[in-house]
């Protein structure tokens, strides 16, 4: 094993890290090679400048101190921890080709780098390929098995009928925001996203002016409507 000096006297760079890593991701993480690309990323985000930041996976690819700290040593084992990180949905996954390159971008799962997921889902920027040349874009998303586990809980054999009924009558993008808020108001079941899909069905979806501040009652109004 090899040792370590220790940290040096003064002042040295910091990366932050959020507190959700620590309270519900690190639980989960059951591979040594996915929690060193997880920090890694982290690390790597943090030195980049720019609202949105990626790493891409050339970058990962040349780094050979990443690459000789995985058990396996080598571009298999950070294929598969890629893979491990970006289903449990701690990074976004997309790939741009076109007839001169093709490149995977990771993002953090935070609201700038969906945001950035989407805006290159729709065009509206590239992160380094010709502006001119046409491309194709693959976005990997969690599928909603995927999300379900993740942040709500064990799949069942009657939730996962019910996960699949709600595949087909809501748009892939209710399913992530609802399981979103059932998370943020701390209150994780299939009932209390089911009730919010189903309200925005009747009423209509706002996705204007909302914000943390009203969380609280957000989560009110939903548990309400439980009880009624």
């Amino acid at each position: 094993m090899k040792g370590f000096s220790g940290f040096p006297a003064g002042n040295t760079r910091t990366t932050p890290v959020p507190n959700l890593f620590f309270s519900e991701l690190l639980p989960q993480i059951d591979d040594l090679d996915e929690l060193k690309l997880t920090l890694y990323c982290f690390w790597r985000l943090a030195l980049k400048e720019g609202q949105l930041r990626h790493v891409r996976r050339s970058e990962l690819q040349q780094d050979e101190a990443l690459r000789a700290s995985f058990q396996q040593p080598g571009e298999d084992a950070l294929g598969q921890a890629l893979e491990s990180a970006c289903a449990r949905g701690t990074l976004l996954h997309v790939e741009v080709e076109s007839a001169a390159e093709s490149e995977h971008y990771y993002f953090l799962n935070t609201p700038k780098g969906r945001a950035a997921v989407e805006g290159i889902t729709n065009g509206e920027w590239r992160p380094s390929i010709d502006a001119e040349a046409p491309i194709s874009v693959t976005v990997e998303r969690p599928n909603i098995f995927t999300l379900y586990e993740q942040n709500i809980g064990a799949l069942t054999p009657l939730i996962a009928d019910e996960l699949r009924d709600a595949e087909s009558n809501f748009p892939a993008d209710w399913l992530k925001e609802a399981i979103r808020m059932a998370v943020e108001n701390n209150a994780r079941s299939w009932r209390y996203v089911l009730a919010i899909l189903e309200r925005w069905q009747r009423e209509g979806k706002d996705d204007h002016g909302k914000g943390r501040a009203d969380t609280e009652k957000t989560r009110q109004r939903y548990l309400d409507y439980l009880e009624s």
